[in-house]
Order: structure tokens, then sequence, then C-alpha cells
């Protein structure tokens, strides 16, 4: 290869293998510093230039050097003032402390993450939490729940251009915690879906109250091995998953719904009543009958000593409940 198309060469190579490390999940870095530090690659090209005709050792270093150092700032540099190195950032936070400076309450404990990458949030258990309510929003993201933990609270992050707050507090009785993806901006590369995950696990002895707030996305939640009290679930566009356990004395779950898919698979025996406000969205609820009031019930719902209310409203989603 003659020397004067080194950097040519080595821009393409660099650029061909960043794409192909993104695409198979190594790589994450803000596709913000291509717009911002776009001037690197002129200078590239102009020493470049400037060294065409030179073939000494010194002047391909050089060349070299100011290749892969561009590539470097483009690559691992947040402008929030964090650097950040391949193949991800990681950052984790327990709020097993206290913290003294607190601006707010000596009770509440916050973390927010501003890097990109993996990270993990873990909240101890303590012997006293009985009631426990946990508080998601963020759109853009795909969320999991399927695993405990003996934690009350773990979750595993992996974030392309979001942010998280993690957030606890007492409300009398009821230990709180809010978990919020702040700052998504919707990636137009790839699958807006896959650009931000979330895989939390919760403690199986509380009670569980649970508020999720999601835009666009894709959320799978197996509550099958957790003491649910309540879920309210508001979501936009997406696909929505909620497995749900052997109802409590009154277990609520009540969903709303834009243009979603939407199934909650509920145990075979639990006493269920459904109450729909659903407009143009179809409807499928196996094993359920309509009574005169408009309500779907199970077999022997009004006997039964648990039950499981389910209310669900949204314009042109398509809801279905399922037995397993």
């Amino acid at each position: 290869m003659k020397n004067d198309k080194l950097v040519p060469g080595m821009i393409l190579v660099i650029i061909g293998a960043i794409f192909l490390l993104y695409n198979f999940g190594y790589l994450d870095f803000h596709w913000e510093n291509f717009a911002t530090l776009w001037p690197l690659f002129i200078v590239m090209v102009g020493v470049n230039l400037l060294l065409a005709h030179n073939n000494s050792a010194w002047a391909s270093i050089l060349k070299i050097s100011v290749v892969v150092g561009g590539f470097a700032l483009i690559l691992f540099v947040n402008f929030d003032g964090h650097v950040r190195w391949w193949p991800h950032s990681s950052y984790s936070f327990n709020s097993d402390s206290d913290d003294e400076n607190d601006d707010d309450s000596a009770n509440n404990h916050a973390k927010i993450t501003n890097v990109s990458g993996k990270g993990e949030f873990n909240e101890p258990y303590k012997a006293g939490i009985k009631i426990a309510r946990i508080n998601i929003s963020g759109g853009a993201a795909t969320y999991r729940l399927a695993d405990t933990t003996s934690q009350l609270f773990k979750a595993d992050t992996r974030d392309f251009k979001g942010q998280y707050e993690f957030l606890t507090r007492q409300e009398d009785s009821v230990y709180v915690m809010d978990f919020k993806m702040k700052n998504n901006h919707i990636s137009s590369w790839g699958n807006n879906n896959n650009s931000n995950s979330v895989y939390m696990s919760l403690n199986t002895r509380p009670e569980w109250e649970m508020t999720i707030n999601a835009g666009a996305t894709d959320l799978n939640f197996d509550l099958s091995k957790y003491k649910i009290r309540s879920v309210e679930l508001n979501g936009g566009a997406g696909s929505f998953v909620l497995k749900t356990g052997e109802p409590l004395t009154t277990t609520n779950v009540e969903i709303s719904a834009g243009a979603a898919d939407v199934t909650v698979n509920i145990p075979k025996d639990a006493a269920c009543q459904i109450e729909s406000d659903t407009g143009l969205s179809s409807n499928t609820f196996d094993g359920f009958t309509k009574n005169d009031d408009g309500h779907y019930e199970t077999a022997g719902f009004d006997a039964a000593k648990n039950k499981l209310y389910i209310h669900i409203s949204g314009a042109v989603s398509d809801f279905k409940v399922h037995k397993y």
C-alpha cells in the first residue's frame, strides 16, 4: 500500500469495525460525538496530505497517531466530563448508605447515572419492610422482571443514550423506590426498543405495589413469584406482557395503553373480574363470562376468598387475558 493511502484506508477499516462491533452489542458510544467532532476527519485527511510524500518512519507514526487519537476521542469521551472505555462503561449503586449531606431528607437516597453503558442498582432488604412500592418510568427500552433476589430490589441496565435516577424513601408503612429513565433520546439506528434494557429482580417477602409509566416499550414481567397488591401500567405503543400469581385477598391490575399489544396471564384457578373500557381495541378473554353489568368474570368469582381485579382501557390496542 502506498504511504499516501494509509490514512484513508485506516479510516475506512476503523469505521467498518465500529459499526460491526456496535451491531453485535460489543461497543457503546455517544452518536452525538460524530456530529460534534467531525472536524477531526478533516484533521486526519489534512495531516495525510501534508505528509503524503514523506515516507519516513516518524511521518507514518504521526499519521497513525492522529487517526487513532481522533477515533479515541469520538468513541470514548463523554462531554459531561466522563471518559468511557471500551467495550462498556459501567457503574453501580448500592443505596445502603446514609448521605448526611442530602439536601432533601436524611431518609432519601438518590443516584443519577450520567454515562451510557452497563450499570447495576441494588437496594438491600430490611426485615421491617412489609409493603414495598416500585415506581418505574421510561420509554424506548426493554424491561424484564423474572428472577428473585435476596436484595429488596436489583436492576441490571444497559443504556444507549439514557440516564437513570434511583430514589428511595419511607412513606408511613410503605418502602418506596422510584426507578426512572431520564434524558432518553430515541435512536434512529436499529431497533429503538433494544437501545436500552433493564433486567429487574425483586424480593419475594414483601407485598408489592407497582406503578409503570412507559412509552414505546417492550415489557415482560413475570410476577407469579411475588405477593402483588396492585399493578398500574400506563403505556403507549409497544408490547406489554404481565404474568400474575395467585391473588391476595384483593389484587388490582390496572392497564391503560394507546396502540399496544397487551397480554395478561393469570393462574387457571384464580378468581378474576375484568372491567373493560377499550373503545376500538380488540379483546380476547379466555374462560370469562360477561355478566349483566358488563364485567367479565371467571366461574365462582363472587364466592372466592381471594380475588383478582383487572381494569383495562385503551384506544386501538389488542388486549388478551389467558389462563396458565
